[in-house]
C-alpha cells in the first residue's frame, strides 16, 4: 500500500461504505487498508476531497476518540450533516461513540 498511487482512492472507497448514522475512524480505515500506522495519511486523503466523485461522506470519519477534527468552520458543517443522520455531537465529540462506531475490518468483506 505504501507505494500505491491510488491510496487516496482506496481511502475514499472505504469511507463511502460507512452507513448513514454511523462513524468510523481514520485509524480503522488505515488498519483495514493494511497500513495501521497511517491514520494521518488517511486524514490527509480526507482533506483532498474537493471535486472527488462520487461524493465521500467525510463527516462520518472521526478520530479514534470520536472527535471531529479540522477547522472550526468545517466542524460545524460536519456536526450539521451528522445531526441530519441522527448522530449526536456535543462540542466536537460524537456521543455514544461505541454504539455508532462502524469498523470496516468487521463490516466489509474484502
Amino acid at each position: 500500500m505504501a507505494a500505491d498511487p491510488n491510496f487516496n482512492n482506496h481511502v475514499f472507497e472505504v469511507a463511502r461504505q460507512v452507513p448513514a448514522g454511523r462513524v468510523t475512524s481514520y485509524g480503522a480505515i488505515a488498519k483495514f487498508l493494511g497500513v495501521p500506522n497511517w491514520s494521518r495519511k488517511v486524514g490527509h486523503a480526507m482533506g483532498m476531497l474537493n471535486g472527488v466523485e462520487p461524493p465521500v461522506p467525510f463527516q462520518r470519519i472521526v478520530n479514534s476518540q470520536g472527535r471531529l477534527t479540522g477547522g472550526t468552520e468545517g466542524i460545524e458543517h460536519r456536526i450539521e450533516l451528522l445531526a441530519k443522520e441522527g448522530v449526536t455531537v456535543i462540542g466536537d465529540k460524537v456521543q455514544n461513540f461505541k454504539t455508532v462506531y462502524w469498523d470496516p475490518s468487521i463490516e466489509l468483506d474484502y
